[in-house]
């Protein structure tokens, strides 16, 4: 259900069983709208009928719903399945007309101008004047159906004799509307994609996926030249799944094709076959094939019904991506909390595909980490056995050579290898600058053990202690020193009575 963006969660069998809507986007109603009433609603001014995004039926904005549904008339698929005529079995005649006849439902606009002007003319009076009481009450009624139509539910009275107008979420005044953007599919007919939704959780699906083959084979008439086959299994909301399938038919000649999806669809819309369909729990399918370039640019040119078309304007120049992305509206708080839940599905899909990635990766770093010591072992290994085979063929060559006069080869290699040798011993050469680099070497190691001689560490208990003992010393040196002073006080009394008594002989004396 990726580009269902207007499929009511939990959608009835009851609704399914009847045609589908006249278009890809269905689920707006068939409200067209005019000008601005008179009051000063911003009423789009488009007079289109239900042709693109008309009818009552949601079916949701799905991109595959085989732009024009069949009501069940036994065409295409119907007529081979029980007969077995090979590639012939699918009626390419009735196919095309079939084809011809829901693409005509697309992009035709069926003159419904009698009942949508009288649509209109009792909406508008509805909204601006109506005659239900004949006085003053009839103002305050109009304010009500006005609140109605902005919030788009209720009924609108309006006159005695006329029926009440029906204010749904379609209609051009109300507010509840926005427009979003949902992913177009790139499969193409012949591929033969066709969606189911199971009111069932994929689980179920999953370990019951024999058995709904097997179930979907006989609803296909049991032909033996028919094959189903499960393309993706995917989660959706409210506890729902989509199956994406495609049939194989082989020929006798022994060559198999794709059932095109319009076809396999326009089966399961039979009556008959959408009744079986829904006994296996199946509430919607639909068909996932691209759109063709006019097809898209119908669809962009015509604003649903009940849009702005200056909002959906903005909302084509808005797009992220037109190759990839086509605007749909959004009609009510239902369809917003739809397509919230579907966001947080695949939310939920992402990180838990992220999270498997990231187990991957970890699990190959960590191969990586065995690998690179296992390569770093094997090269270790391949030197140490290099050089033993250098040994051995050292060895070898010498008991075979034993005995035997030097020869003109080995006499030159022995000069090159004598002219190797007085290279490397030269001052300027090799030796000389391992030399330089074996003495550099020895100077740091020496520097290095010097520095780390120069390195005290003292113990934590033992620094206590020393602490201790020098507080005590500088307590035993404060104390010292203020006996010191009290001493000198006393000398210099001591002193100062002296000096005293000798002045005061002297003035006997005299």
């Amino acid at each position: 259900m990726a580009f269902n963006f207007g499929a009511p969660s939990g959608t009835s069998g009851t609704s399914t069983a009847t045609a589908a809507p006249a278009g890809g986007f269905a689920g707006f109603g068939t409200t067209t709208t005019t000008a601005g009433s008179a009051f000063s609603f911003s009423a789009p001014t488009n007079t289109g009928s239900a042709g693109l995004l008309g009818g009552t039926q949601n079916k949701g904005f799905g991109f595959g719903t085989g732009f024009g549904t069949t009501t069940g008339t036994g065409t295409g698929l119907g007529t081979g399945l029980g007969t077995g005529l090979g590639l012939g079995g699918f009626n390419t005649q009735q196919q095309q007309q079939q084809q011809q006849t829901s693409l005509g439902g697309l992009f035709s606009q069926p003159t419904q101008a009698p009942a949508q002007s009288n649509q209109l003319i009792n909406t508008a009076s509805a909204l601006s004047a109506p005659t239900l009481l004949g006085d003053e009450r009839d103002a305050i009624l109009a304010k009500w159906n006005q609140l109605q139509a902005f919030w788009g539910t209720g009924k609108g009275y309006f006159n005695n004799n006329i029926p009440p107008v029906e204010f749904t979420q379609e209609n051009p005044f109300c507010r509840f509307k926005a427009v979003g953007y949902s992913c177009m599919p790139n499969n193409k007919d012949e591929d033969g994609l066709v969606v189911l939704i199971f009111n069932k959780k994929e689980t179920d699906i999953r370990s019951q996926q024999q058995q709904l083959v097997e179930s979907l084979h006989k609803v296909l008439g049991g032909n033996q030249t028919l094959t189903v086959n499960v393309e993706g299994i995917k989660t959706l909301p409210d506890d729902q799944t989509e199956v994406v399938i495609y049939v194989v038919e082989r020929s006798p000649n022994g060559t198999s094709r794709r059932v095109p999806a319009t076809t396999l669809y326009a089966h399961f819309e039979q009556a008959n076959i959408k009744t079986q369909l829904q006994q296996l729990g199946v509430t919607l399918s639909m068909t996932r094939t691209e759109l063709s370039p006019a097809q898209i640019k119908q669809l962009l040119q015509n604003p649903p019904a009940g849009v702005d078309p200056i909002i959906w304007e903005q909302a084509k120049v808005d797009n992220p991506d037109s190759e990839k992305l086509i605007p749909v509206p959004m009609v009510g708080f239902k369809e917003l909390l739809r397509r919230l839940k579907v966001q947080d599905q695949m939310t939920k899909q992402h990180q838990t595909r992220l999270d498997i990635i990231s187990e991957d990766i970890s699990e190959l770093q960590k191969n990586q980490t065995t690998t690179m010591a296992k390569i770093a072992q094997y090269k270790r290994k391949l030197m140490d056995l290099s050089h033993r085979t250098l040994q051995v063929l050292i060895k070898q060559e010498i008991q075979r050579k034993s005995g035997y006069a030097i020869q003109a080869d080995e006499e030159q290699l022995r000069v090159q290898l004598d002219t190797i040798q007085g290279e490397l011993n030269a001052p300027t050469q090799f030796k000389g600058r391992l030399n330089e680099l074996m003495s550099q070497i020895r100077m740091q190691n020496h520097f290095g053990a010097v520095k780390s001689e120069e390195k005290y560490y003292i113990d934590a208990d033992l620094l206590r202690e020393i602490k201790q003992h020098l507080k005590q010393q500088q307590e035993g040196l404060s104390h010292l020193i203020s006996i010191i002073k009290d001493d000198l006080e006393d000398i210099k009394l001591v002193e100062h009575g002296l000096n005293e008594t000798i002045h005061s002989r002297g003035g006997v004396f005299s």
